[in-house]
């Protein structure tokens, strides 16, 4: 992916974000020299968190079909998780664009609410894992929606209209796309690493290859690591 392209998907996506009434934080904003220097004086959790930016095609440079944009507002980590006290919930908003496939995955420790903010209605299929962590394609599939159980057939798909919201287990196998539009997704979730929890069914990456052909606007956290060390 080039970076003029992402950079005209972060305008794209806070323009689209804002038009739901949803405000990122500050640092959503600051330019790549004003976030190495904040990391260098007070703001270090935000590299080590991953917190900010995040566009993926998964490494398949077909965006528009499939993909995904992702900003971490906050995130704890792996020694609070630990330590049983400190800051053990991550939240994120995200943007599913019309058809634009998020691939079938699962996650080893991440349970997560999926919440459809606005925009079009959010489809998810899903799957259970099997006790081999694969999928198993005859299993029924039970989750709960805002409280309520769901049960359905395995490859169900679960349609969530603005307002509804899903919660998936570390069992729960599932891919998601927007329908009639863009949709607004929040995720709230116990501590997040997509760096190692997430599991997809084909052999596929996490995070997009940048090609530099102009300056970046603001930094993706896959960024950081080059960026701002």
């Amino acid at each position: 992916m080039h970076r003029s392209t992402v950079n005209e998907i972060l305008a794209e996506s806070a323009t689209f974000i804002a038009s739901h009434g949803y405000v990122l934080p500050p640092f959503a904003f600051w330019s790549p020299s004003d976030l190495k220097a904040r990391v260098a004086q007070d703001s270090a959790m935000i590299r080590d968190h991953m917190l900010g930016w995040d566009i993926t095609d998964y490494g398949l440079g077909k965006f528009e079909d499939l993909g995904l944009f992702l900003f971490t507002v906050r995130n704890g980590n792996q020694a609070n998780v630990q330590a049983g006290m400190g800051m053990l919930y991550a939240e994120k908003i995200m943007i599913s664009g019309q058809q634009q496939l998020s691939p079938m995955h699962r996650h080893n420790l991440k349970t997560e609410d999926i919440i459809n903010k606005g925009g079009g209605t959010l489809v998810l299929e899903l799957f259970t894992a099997a006790a081999d962590g694969s999928i198993d394609e005859t299993a029924a599939v039970r989750v709960r929606c805002d409280g309520s159980w769901r049960q359905m057939p395995g490859g169900s798909h679960l349609k969530l209209a603005p307002g509804e919201s899903v919660t998936l287990e570390p069992d729960t196998w599932h891919a998601f796309w927007g329908e009639g539009g863009k949709v607004l997704i929040g995720e709230v979730s116990n501590v997040n690493d997509d760096r190692t929890d997430n599991v997809f069914r084909e052999e596929i990456g996490r995070f997009s290859t940048i090609h530099e052909d102009v300056a970046p606007v603001h930094l993706l956290v896959s960024d950081y690591e080059t960026w701002l060390s």
